[in-house]
């Protein structure tokens, strides 16, 4: 397994969204951190919720191309979505339902982002080897959704 994340990171977002108000500009950037500040990582980025259509829709992304849409309750990234709770897959070939956007992804780990206006979105990081994320790395990833979600709610 890879050294844990450094929980620098969230401090490195808040500087690096300080007073920008643009979501676009700041999932952009924030996927952009994780990609360049994780080890052994694939893919980082975000699926949009869609109320409309109760889905989630591909947003700013690090990695090979991806999914574009995925259903509620379906897959990591909708189970996450549908429970709101943070899902962390050490294997997502056992994964019931998973997904395969890429066939090298082997772990991953998905945290639902919700406003005060309600359900947001998730964010989801990949990774090529099995069981690459720990707890802590997942309690640093959500504080990192919470500092992100607090850039993106003064939209």
């Amino acid at each position: 397994m890879s050294d844990s994340i450094n929980p620098l990171i969230t401090e490195q977002l808040d500087a690096l969204l300080h007073e920008e108000t643009n979501t676009i500009a700041n999932l952009s950037n924030a996927s952009a951190l994780l990609k360049q500040t994780l080890d052994d990582v694939n893919w980082t980025g975000f699926y949009l919720y869609q109320p409309e259509t109760d889905d989630l829709i591909l947003g700013p992304f690090q990695g090979n191309v991806a999914c574009m849409h995925i259903e509620n309750n379906r897959g990591v990234c909708g189970t996450a979505l549908a429970t709101q709770e943070t899902q962390r897959v050490a294997d997502v070939h056992q994964f019931a339902g998973h997904i395969a956007c890429d066939s090298a992804s082997n772990a991953e780990v998905v945290v639902p982002l919700t406003t005060a206006t309600g359900k947001f979105g998730v964010m989801d990081i990949d990774s090529p080897s099995k069981d690459r994320f720990s707890t802590a790395d997942q309690a640093v990833l959500e504080e990192f959704a919470r500092v992100l979600l607090k850039h993106i709610d003064k939209d």
